[in-house]
């Protein structure tokens, strides 16, 4: 992962099942100067029951007609797919990512696949034997926290940590003991990423709570970002600036496209215009230091002031309110010795407005 802010396209669905598309949208991730571009890869008869409702913003985006499953599975990525994905991703120069919902999908990406780094979402947060096995993969973990309270973001990485260095038989009391060791605090700060998050299509501006990527960066002492799902792209560019070292976004080939995800996506100037505002903004915030930058020493001298004779001033005379002023430019003596000057005998002549 890059010392900079590391920027996730989240393709996810948005590709409808669409192999085309889905190739699509790794160019346009990598067009728009992401670092990566997220997939999803899941058996959604592992992951959803036949039973399993749709969500209120699937309901409006795609209709209540089919179940929930019905139209997961018709957005599943075949395996051989991924492959293709990965070598498209190569070419482009830009990271191949996804998010494995059931442990078939996690042992694929990272025993097959080989991904460096999964991403766990939201809706995984509380799912331990997925987590106790992501933690045992070895890779960096990116782990969203919508819909979850302090304690349960704790126990997942309480999970994780039992996975990357536990042994024994899996319990929360379990994982909490492995957290609290040396061992586990130090799994957990050297892998895991954590992106706060709000999970609603679009999420209302009010429930975004940005100060809360602070709370879980000083609680857990790990990395912290967004995965935002607010319409427009001010809120991950802001999070930036509250110290967000990942910014993952849904993006789409057109958000007026049939699906879940698309009318909660931004479209691909969007993304362009997303990712230069996150770069503008990582580059100005700079080191902490306070110093007179190089691009404004040329107008130092010019805005600046100095001590300047009011009026004409002759050698012998005495330096005092009426005959001595503060006037641009700044290349003479600054105003803040005026008093060092006033009361002083003057040792040339002066003409009026000249600087002294």
């Amino acid at each position: 992962m890059s010392n900079g802010v590391f920027v996730i396209a989240e393709a996810g669905v948005n590709h409808n099942g669409d192999v085309e598309i889905a190739h699509r949208l790794v160019d346009i991730a990598a067009d728009a100067g992401a670092d990566a571009v997220k997939f999803q890869t899941f058996v959604a008869e592992e992951v959803i029951s036949t039973h399993a409702p749709k969500a209120q913003y699937q309901i409006d985006t795609t209709g209540n007609r089919d179940s929930q499953l019905k139209m997961v599975k018709s957005l599943e990525l075949p395996r051989p797919v991924h492959y293709d994905l990965v070598q498209h991703c190569r070419n482009r120069n830009i990271a191949f990512l996804s998010t494995p919902f059931d442990l078939e999908s996690l042992a694929f990406l990272a025993y097959e696949i080989c991904l460096g780094t999964l991403k766990i979402s939201s809706g995984e947060i509380t799912n331990a034997p997925l987590l106790v096995s992501a933690g045992k993969t070895g890779a960096r973990i990116i782990l969203s926290t919508g819909m979850s309270n302090i304690e349960e973001v704790e126990l997942a990485l309480a999970a994780l940590s039992f996975g990357a260095v536990g042994s024994g038989q899996p319990s929360t009391e379990q994982f909490l003991a492995v957290l609290n060791s040396a061992a586990g605090r130090l799994a957990i700060a050297d892998r895991v990423t954590l992106l706060h998050c709000t999970t609603e299509y679009p999420a209302p501006y009010v429930d975004v709570n940005l100060r809360a990527m602070a709370t879980l960066r000083e609680r857990f002492g790990v990395r912290v970002g967004l995965s935002d799902h607010t319409a427009g792209i001010n809120i991950p560019i802001a999070a930036v600036a509250m110290g967000a070292a990942v910014i993952e976004k849904h993006f789409t080939l057109d958000h007026t496209f049939d699906g879940p995800d698309h009318k909660a996506s931004l479209e691909p100037a969007e993304l362009v215009a997303m990712v230069k505002g996150i770069r503008q903004v990582e580059m100005a915030l700079g080191d902490q230091r306070k110093f007179c930058t190089p691009s404004e020493t040329g107008n130092r001298d010019v805005v600046r002031k100095s001590l300047v004779a009011r009026t004409p001033i002759r050698r012998g005379e005495i330096f005092d309110g009426t005959n001595l002023c503060v006037k641009r430019p700044g290349y003479g003596i600054s105003p803040m010795h005026y008093w060092d000057w006033i009361g002083r005998v003057a040792e040339r002549d002066y003409e009026a407005d000249e600087v002294i």
